[in-house]
C-alpha cells in the first residue's frame, strides 16, 4: 500500500518517536488535551527526563539512531504493544520521512503531520525548487552532482560560477552543507557532503547553488487542514547560524521591510497551497538585499551598514520547505499567543482550523537561542557526561524547554541541544534584555556549554542593532569566545582556589580542632595554580593565600594586592566569603583531587560561569601514548580513514573524519610526519582521547 490518506479519528494514545526536549514539549501538549503519551528510549535514554514524564515507555535496544529511533518497524511495533494510536515524529529522525509516515498510516495508525504525498512532493529540495518555480516563486539556480566524474562537477559547477553552496537534496539543519569558493576544494566537498547526507538521511543525493554571503534566512510559519484552509503564522528570522545551524531565532525579523515580508507570506502560503498541504510546515527563503546583489564589487560592507533601515526592494529566495514542527516553533507560539503542538494534535485528529488569518495578531517581540553541550574553547566540539547541576531561573517572561535537569545523562550519540531559552518582551530590546538575564542566572556544571558564546552574541552591536546576516556569526566566531571581564576572573580565581583550599583542609588530620574547615596554625601558606578553561588561551593564575588567623587569611591573585578574605561558610557546594569587607555567595563544583591528574573547579557567581583547571601536584606520568599522534577530541563513530601506514602527510591534511552529536570532525595533522599506524577503521566507535592515528615526525624520518 503507498501514498493512502489517513482517517481522521479523535486521539486517545500517543507515541512520540523522538527523544530529549522536542518529546517533553508534545507531551505537555498533549495532556492539555487528555491524550495519553507514550516514549520510546534508547538504552542511551534510559535514565532521560522525557522517560520518566509519559505514561507508558518502550525500549528500543542498543544506542545508534539508526537502529532506535530511526527503525520505523520498531516504532510501530513499540506503537502496537503499547496501544498508541498515533504517532508523533517531532523533528528530525523520522519527522520528514514520507516513507515512515505511509508505513506508519498503513499500520492503521494516526500520523501527526502532513500527508506523506505533500512530504514527497517537498522531500527533495531539487525537486520542490522545480515545483514552487512554477508556483511563480522565485528560486536560485542550482545544478545536481550526479555520478563520480570531478571533472563533470567541475563543469556543471562553471555554469553557476564560484562561491556555490554544497546541499543535501533530503533532509536539513545544516548536515551536508560545505562551502566551496574555487573548483580545487569541489571534489573532497561533494565526497564529505554526500557521505554526511547518506548518514543522516539515507540519501547521498547533493546539488550547489549560487551563495550568498550577505543575506538573511527568514522562514514563514504556515498551518492548514484538511478541509484545505492554509495560513500564515508570520515569519522567524534564523540568520544567526554555525555550520548552518542556527543558534537565534527572533520574530518579528528585524531586518526585513513590511512589503518584503508581505511577499514573502503569500509565497509561503503559494508553496504550501501548491502541494494539498495540512499540519504545520515552515517555508524558508533566503533575503538578498537589492543594493548588494551579492556580487563580486557589490556595496562595501561599510556603505551597507550604513543604510538607514530595511530594503523595501530585497529579493528573497526559495531555500525548502520543512515539513515538520520547527524547532524554533516557540517564538511563534510566544509572539501570536497560541499552541502550535497543541493544534497539530487537533489538526491530525481531523478538526478544522477554528481561526481566520485576521486573529493571528502579533504582539511585541520574541527571542529565543538554542542552549547546547558544546566546548568552544576547544574548538567548538560536543560535549557529553553527566549534569551535576542544571538550574535555570524564573523570570517573568522567560520561557525554558529543556531536555535535561540536574543528574542528567548527556550522551555523545544524539543532538547536542540540551535546552531552547525563549524571551518575550514588549519590545525587541527588552526581550533580548529578558534574555540575557535569563542565561546569567542559569548554573549549569558537568559538561562545557554554548552559554558565554550567546552571552556575547546578545552582546554583540549587530546583533542588538538587528544587522544580523548569514555570514555574521561565522565571521566573528573567535570573537565570541570572550575571557571574562578582568574583576570577575579574578574574583572567580580566588574563589576557586579558597573552595580548594576548604576541601583540602576539611580532608585533613586534626579537621575538628579547627571551625569552619580551616588549619588553626597561623601564617600557613597555600598556593594554588590554576588555568582557565574556557574563552582564548591565557597564562595560569596563581593565588596564594596565607591564614593570619583561624578564620581569616590574606590573598594574592597573579602579584595583586593583598585582599583580606574571610570564608563565612563552606557547605562543600556554596562558599559564604568576604573580600575586602564586602560579603558574597559562589556556587563551586570540585572535581576529585589525586595527586596524578589535574582537576577541575567549576565557579558560578556574579551572573558568570568559569571552569578553572588545577594542574596535578606531582609530575604526570608516562603520557607517551598521548603523544603518539592525534586523538580524538570526543567520542564519536569513525566515517572515513584517509591515510594508510607508511604515506608522508603535511601540517593540516586531514587523517580521520569522526561523527558525534550530528557532526563530522576532521582530525587533521599538527605537522610534517609519516604515518606508523592506523589505530582505528571506518565504523569504529572511539572514546575522547583515543590515539587515532600514530604519527613519526617527518624531520626523524629523514635522518
Amino acid at each position: 500500500m503507498t501514498d493512502q490518506p489517513q482517517r481522521p479519528r479523535r486521539l486517545t494514545r500517543l507515541l512520540i518517536a523522538n527523544r530529549g526536549e522536542i518529546a517533553r514539549r508534545i507531551t505537555r501538549a498533549a495532556r492539555g488535551l487528555g491524550i495519553e503519551t507514550v516514549a520510546v528510549f534508547s538504552d542511551a535514554d534510559a535514565t532521560a527526563v522525557y522517560v520518566t514524564e509519559c505514561d507508558l515507555a518502550v525500549r528500543l535496544p542498543g544506542t545508534a539512531a539508526a537502529t532506535t529511533y530511526l527503525d520505523v518497524a520498531a516504532i510501530i511495533d513499540a506503537a502496537r504493544r503499547s496501544g498508541a494510536d498515533a504517532v508523533h515524529p517531532g523533528y528530525g529522525f523520522l519527522a520528514e520521512n514520507a516513507d515512515a509516515a505511509q508505513a506508519i498510516i498503513n499500520a492503521g495508525l494516526t500520523w501527526v503531520g502532513p500527508p506523506p504525498a505533500a512530504m514527497r512532493a517537498l522531500a527533495s529540495k531539487l525537486t520542490a525548487k522545480d515545483l514552487v518555480a512554477d508556483a511563480g516563486v522565485p528560486v536560485l539556480p542550482s545544478v545536481r552532482l550526479d555520478g563520480d566524474d570531478e571533472q563533470e562537477w567541475t563543469t556543471a559547477v562553471e555554469g553557476i560560477g564560484y562561491p556555490v553552496l554544497l546541499k543535501a537534496s533530503a533532509g536539513g539543519g545544516g548536515r551536508g552543507m560545505r562551502v566551496v569558493d574555487s573548483p580545487a576544494g569541489l571534489g573532497e566537498a561533494v565526497r564529505a557532503a554526500r557521505r554526511e547526507a547518506q548518514a543522516a538521511f539515507g540519501d547521498p543525493t547533493v546539488f550547489c547553488e549560487r551563495l550568498v554571503r550577505r543575506g538573511r534566512h527568514v522562514e514563514v510559519q504556515v498551518i492548514g487542514d484538511l478541509a484545505g484552509t492554509i495560513l500564515h503564522v508570520y515569519e522567524r528570522e534564523c540568520s544567526l547560524q554555525r555550520r548552518h545551524q542556527k543558534i537565534l531565532e527572533e520574530s518579528p525579523s528585524p531586518g526585513t521591510h513590511a512589503d518584503v515580508l508581505a511577499r514573502m507570506t503569500q509565497a509561503a502560503v503559494a508553496v504550501a497551497k501548491a502541494v494539498d498541504y495540512s499540519s504545520l510546515g515552515t517555508v524558508e527563503f533566503l533575503l538578498e538585499e537589492a543594493d548588494t546583489g551579492g556580487r563580486p564589487g557589490a556595496q562595501p560592507d561599510a556603505e551597507l551598514d550604513a543604510r538607514s533601515g530595511p530594503d523595501p526592494d530585497a529579493r528573497f529566495y526559495f531555500l525548502e520547505m520543512n515539513t515538520r514542527l520547527q524547532v524554533e516553533h516557540p517564538v511563534t507560539e510566544m509572539l501570536i499567543g497560541i499552541d502550535l503542538v497543541e493544534y497539530q494534535l487537533r489538526l491530525a485528529g481531523g478538526e478544522p482550523l477554528d481561526l481566520e488569518q485576521s486573529h493571528l495578531v502579533p504582539f511585541g517581540h520574541a527571542v529565543e537561542v538554542r542552549l547546547v553541550a558544546e566546548d568552544a574553547a576547544a574548538g567548538w566540539v560536543p560535549s557529553s557526561g553527566n549534569l551535576t547541576r542544571f538550574e535555570p531561573p524564573e523570570i517573568r517572561g522567560v520561557r525554558w524547554e529543556s531536555a535535561v535537569r540536574t543528574g542528567s545523562v548527556v550522551p555523545p550519540h544524539y543532538d547536542s541541544l540540551l535546552a531552547k531559552v525563549i524571551a518575550h518582551g514588549e519590545s525587541r530590546d527588552e526581550a533580548f534584555d529578558l534574555l540575557r538575564a535569563a542565561l546569567r542566572g542559569l548554573r549549569v556544571h558537568g559538561v562545557a556549554t554554548n552559554r558565554e558564546v550567546l552571552l556575547a552574541l546578545l552582546d554583540d552591536p549587530d546583533v542588538r542593532a538587528g544587522r544580523t546576516t548569514i555570514d555574521l556569526l561565522e565571521s566573528r566566531a573567535d570573537s565570541l569566545l570572550t575571557p571574562l571581564p578582568p574583576e570577575v576572573g579574578t574574583r572567580h580565581a580566588l574563589v576557586a582556589a579558597l573552595a580548594a583550599h576548604c576541601a583540602r583542609a576539611a580532608d585533613a588530620p586534626h579537621r575538628h580542632l579547627a571551625p569552619g574547615g580551616w588549619r588553626s596554625m597561623a601564617d600557613a601558606v597555600d598556593t594554588t595554580v590554576l588555568v582557565a578553561a574556557q574563552g582564548p588561551a591565557s597564562a595560569p593564575s596563581t593565588v596564594v593565600l596565607r591564614t593570619t588567623r583561624h578564620d581569616q587569611l590574606t590573598a594574592v591573585v597573579d602579584g595583586s594586592a593583598p585582599m583580606d578574605v574571610r570564608v563565612h561558610n563552606w557547605d562543600g557546594e556554596w562558599l559564604d566569603h568576604e573580600v575586602d569587607g564586602v560579603r558574597a555567595r559562589a556556587a563551586v563544583l570540585l572535581g576529585p583531587e589525586t595527586d596524578d591528574e589535574d582537576r577541575t573547579i567549576d565557579v558560578f557567581g556574579a551572573g558568570y560561569a568559569s571552569r578553572w583547571v588545577e594542574p596535578a601536584r606531582l609530575p604526570a606520568g608516562d603520557r607517551a601514548e598521548t603523544a603518539r599522534g592525534p586523538s580524538s577530541p570526543v567520542p564519536g563513530t569513525v566515517v572515513a580513514v584517509h591515510v594508510s601506514p607508511g604515506d608522508v602527510v603535511a601540517a593540516g591534511d586531514a587523517l580521520v573524519v569522526l561523527e558525534a552529536m550530528k557532526m563530522e570532525h576532521r582530525i587533521t595533522a599538527n605537522s610534517d610526519a609519516a604515518v606508523v599506524e592506523v589505530a582505528v577503521a571506518v565504523g569504529d566507535a572511539v572514546d575522547a582521547h583515543e590515539v587515532l592515528v600514530v604519527l613519526e615526525p617527518k624531520e626523524r624520518t629523514d635522518a
